[in-house]
């Protein structure tokens, strides 16, 4: 090979790798100086008939800033709030909300599984794993983690359990080649994890992610600022789908 060719080659990598970092960098600026904070959040709610209940419903929403309602202006509009509100139907139903905004997997064992399980849910939702992507966490990890969260849910309560996919989040103007394949790719890997522990628990796996990835693939009002959390008409797709597979 001769020098110039070598000196043209060095260039074109030293362009790629400082592409690839600039577009990494955006992203997490993007989200982290959006400003963007978790709705209003109270952790517990009631609603429903005015009249006494004979069996009042608790509903456990396990999870991140997605379950958080980050992205929307008020708690309301977060999907466990609206779920909720679907399910009082006639009765009452509390729900109590365990969210941190960056849990991951960990987190939710470390900070929320005992209080969760302490509630003495009769309905639990679990919404974890976008930020185990992003922290780079491994998928044997990632395994790890789910499978001590849905046997413990398992043996110390008597739920209901659901487990939502991690969703497709993050639009083409927040997601830059390649990394929009990458998310996608690792979103998908760690989706057929939770598949797959849900066949093996027996337990209900909801996809929000197949159902609504050509919609959050583009920016749009189903976004909030960031580009990367759904806005109040993002979660209220959300929780369309979660309430019809419970109602089922």
């Amino acid at each position: 090979m001769n020098e110039p060719f070598l000196k043209k080659c060095a260039v074109i990598v030293a362009v790629v790798g400082v592409y690839l970092s600039v577009a990494n960098y955006y992203i997490y600026y993007k989200i982290g100086n959006s400003g963007l904070k978790p709705s209003d959040n109270q952790y517990t709610y009631m609603m429903g008939n005015e009249a006494p209940a004979a069996s009042p419903l608790t509903y456990v929403a396990l999870g991140d800033s997605l379950t958080a309602g980050t992205g929307a202006d008020k708690y309301e509009d977060s999907y466990p709030y609206l779920v909720a509100q679907k399910m009082a139907g006639d009765d009452k139903v509390t729900l109590k909300d365990f969210s941190i905004p960056g849990a991951r997997t960990s987190h939710l064992i470390d900070k929320l599984l005992v209080p969760a399980i302490a509630a003495k849910p009769d309905v639990v939702i679990v919404l974890i794993g976008t930020n185990d992507i992003h922290g780079r966490v491994s998928a044997a990890d990632f395994e790890k983690n789910y499978r001590y969260i849905i046997e413990n849910l398992r043996k110390q309560t008597d739920a209901k359990i659901f487990l939502v996919s991690i969703p497709f989040i993050g639009s083409d103007r927040l997601f830059l080649p390649p990394y929009n394949y990458y998310f996608r790719r690792k979103t998908v890997q760690f989706n057929e994890i939770i598949v797959r522990l849900s066949k093996e628990y027996g337990v209900d796996y909801i996809d929000i992610a197949t159902p609504t990835e050509k919609i959050f693939a583009k920016d749009g009002p189903h976004y909030a600022v960031d580009s990367f959390h759904p806005s109040a008409d993002g979660y209220k797709l959300w929780a369309q789908i979660i309430y019809d597979h419970i109602h089922q």
